[in-house]
């Protein structure tokens, strides 16, 4: 599975959902699918991804729809200590979706530890609940699957290495990105909440 292809299928998966999304390639991919007011892209903040996402589904209601973040193996790895923050805070609406290509793919395709670091068992080690997939098919199974899980989910994707072809940068203003996500989460999140 190519991650634009993943990407594709988590855009339509997280309509309803606030998605947190990893910098670089990623946010460009995702933008490039589907750019949507529930996207907070972080531009330049490798490695963040765990720590917001948590930080966020810690502040809504454990009932609301899961807070999904979607995260790089290159920069997961820069801050591993968001698996056992999550599993030990382990809020419910917290689902964290790894897409994992083996490399650093915005810098040349250096290859990151994954190959020999199990970073799906790691997170389960710490306290998630876990799933693992190469298909498009297995990533919508397991992502239905997790959004019912108890305390933080896990999802593991492996994807190939490289980028998609022909994608814009992504040179939207971080405060507008920050400005429409708050205006998101306030506005049709909380409205939707209140609706259900």
């Amino acid at each position: 599975m190519q991650r634009i292809e993943a990407l594709q299928a988590l855009a339509d998966l997280t309509i309803q959902h606030p998605v947190v999304v990893t910098c670089a390639a990623t946010s460009r991919e995702l933008a490039s699918v589907k750019d949507s007011d529930n996207h907070l892209y972080l531009l330049d903040a490798m490695g963040l991804v765990g720590s917001v996402a948590t930080g966020l589904a810690l502040s809504l209601s454990p009932s609301a729809p899961k807070v999904v973040g979607i995260e790089g193996d290159g920069s997961l790895l820069m801050n591993p200590n968001v698996l056992p923050t999550g599993g030990y805070l382990a809020p419910d609406n917290l689902l964290l979706v790894l897409l994992d290509n083996g490399v650093y793919g915005s810098t040349g395709a250096l290859p990151t530890y994954s190959s020999k670091v199990d970073l799906a068992k790691l997170a389960a080690a710490a306290g998630w609940t876990t799933r693992s997939t190469d298909t498009v098919e297995g990533l919508k199974e397991a992502f239905g699957e997790l959004l019912t899980a108890r305390g933080p989910a896990f999802l593991y994707a492996r994807t190939e290495p490289g980028n998609a072809q022909g994608i814009a940068k992504l040179l939207i203003d971080p405060v507008a990105i920050t400005g429409r996500f708050t205006r998101w989460l306030r506005e049709d999140y909380a409205e939707g909440q209140v609706a259900a």
